[in-house]
């Protein structure tokens, strides 16, 4: 029972809702518009990139903790985040490397269960 007590569930309601409307965001693209899934992921990692080199992301961070970093656009600001640190640590070449090394972990887990997938499903092409 103490488990279910050191829980802060206000910041879980918050997590909730700003990672749904993420997602809300990201379906009604899909639904109403005639972007590609692919395209539609480009913008939201962009937008997080951009948002989160201007240091407006982190206060929806702040917020909402895993709510905003999970998806697609907490990608993006991990991207700028760690861009930004290592251009002050290495100069211009940390530019390059800054946002690979920030976002390692969730690019190693896209590539390994994204093999893990392809395992075990049966992809189709869409058809138009």
């Amino acid at each position: 029972m103490e488990f279910f007590q050191s829980i802060d569930w206000m910041q879980m309601l918050r997590c909730f809702i700003v990672g749904g409307i993420i997602c809300i965001i990201g379906q009604i693209l899909i639904d109403k518009t005639k972007l590609t899934p692919a395209r539609i992921l480009v913008i939201f990692v962009t937008t997080g990139a951009i948002l989160g080199g201007l240091g407006i992301y982190q206060y929806l961070v702040d917020f909402a903790g895993c709510g905003a970093t999970v998806p697609l656009t907490g990608f993006g600001n991990a991207l700028a985040k760690g861009a930004i640190e290592e251009v002050t640590k290495s100069g211009l070449i940390g530019a390059f490397i800054g946002g690979t090394k920030a976002a390692a972990g969730g690019i190693s887990a896209a590539i390994f269960f994204g093999y893990i997938a392809s395992l075990i499903s049966k992809p189709k092409m869409k058809k138009q």
